[in-house]
């Protein structure tokens, strides 16, 4: 079938359509983009950028899921190491004994309890072997145990930073972002978040963004290998201008965006959300904005799913609660990010 081309016209401005060498003409093309393809505008009409965002068709489809972030303080292991836990509320029921702390199968139980379609299963909270990694046998019966409660496995999320300078730290922080690529692979989780570094040392050595760059390029090379999409957070106060230069510099179709919704530190989040909507892989959504002292804001649900869905996006749209309510607030929450997103 032959392709439909939208009537929506290109933006001709000098510095749109070559090349877009300046963040903020990259930027405006990059919202225009996000407008255009709730019209089916094909990728063969976008103008030449360093990497083109990701190409999408047919409607903008979600798939719900909760981060399990969310329930951090009530886990049994926090990175590699037995945390002391937080007691589940009374009223809130498990199917096993949780009075050890929670692992990751009761959360697989808590997503069937939410009614969510997906769990993303955080690497901090995995049970450890000696190494301090999560051993290849539990990753391959964690992907059991979500298959028969008809859990998807949205994707995992580790902690790393490559921003810390060229040398052994450096080194070992690629090393270990590795393993968890094979990792996920094992656990059937088609994408891992991570992190590029901080903008705190993006911003004291220049040389740091090309250092990031090059460690996110060696473990994309690694996860084509192994089909996992690496989804690169706005986190450590990152701009979204830093964003899609990392973007525009990761030469991999295996790498795009998590686009955490509350994460921009910024006068105007929902513009930047909009600017790399474009290039998500993964969406994790808060119930805040922060402005650029800290100051959180109530979400605007509606105007997520709006973003989202003007720019055709498709995928797993999961909710991350950062507060220790979560057995009280999830549920609202739950049900708010349905109707800003227009699912049932």
């Amino acid at each position: 079938m032959p392709q439909i081309q939208s009537a929506v016209s290109v933006p001709s401005v000098a510095g749109r359509t070559q090349g877009l060498s300046s963040s903020a003409s990259r930027r405006e093309w990059l919202k225009f983009a996000a407008g255009a393809s709730a019209v089916s505008l094909g990728a063969a009409s976008l103008p030449a950028l360093g990497r083109p965002p990701i190409p999408r068709s047919g409607p903008p489809r979600f798939r719900i899921g909760i981060a399990g972030y969310s329930l951090r303080p009530f886990y049994r292991y926090m990175k590699g190491k037995q945390q002391k836990h937080r007691s589940v509320p009374d009223g809130v029921s498990f199917r096993r004994d949780v009075s050890e702390g929670l692992t990751q199968i009761d959360f697989l139980d808590y997503c069937v309890a939410m009614g969510v379609e997906a769990a993303e299963l955080t690497a901090y909270f995995m049970t450890p072997e000696a190494d301090g990694f999560p051993s290849e046998a539990s990753m391959l019966e964690l992907r059991r145990q979500a298959f028969l409660r008809g859990i998807e496995i949205s994707g995992t999320a580790i902690g790393n930073n490559f921003t810390v300078g060229k040398g052994e730290h450096y080194d070992q922080e690629i090393a270990d972002a590795m393993r968890w690529i094979d990792l996920a692979s094992t656990l059937g989780a088609p994408h891992i978040r991570f992190f590029a570094g901080t903008a705190a040392q993006l911003a004291k050595s220049p040389a740091r963004m090309d250092e990031a760059i090059e460690a996110v390029q060696r473990c994309a090379d690694h996860a084509a290998k192994r089909g996992v999409f690496l989804g690169v957070e706005n986190h450590g106060r990152l701009t979204a201008d830093q964003m899609l230069e990392i973007m525009d510099r990761i030469n991999s179709p295996w790498v795009g965006i998590n686009l955490d919704t509350g994460n921009f530190e910024s006068d105007h989040p929902y513009e930047d959300l909009q600017a790399c909507v474009p290039y998500a892989v993964n969406v994790q959504v808060k119930p805040f904005t922060k402005s650029p002292s800290g100051e959180r804001s109530p979400a605007d649900y509606g105007r997520v799913g709006k973003i989202l869905r003007d720019a055709g996006y498709q995928g797993y749209v999961v909710l991350e609660y950062e507060d220790d309510d979560a057995f009280e607030a999830v549920p609202e929450h739950l049900a708010k990010l349905r109707a800003g997103l227009g699912v049932a």
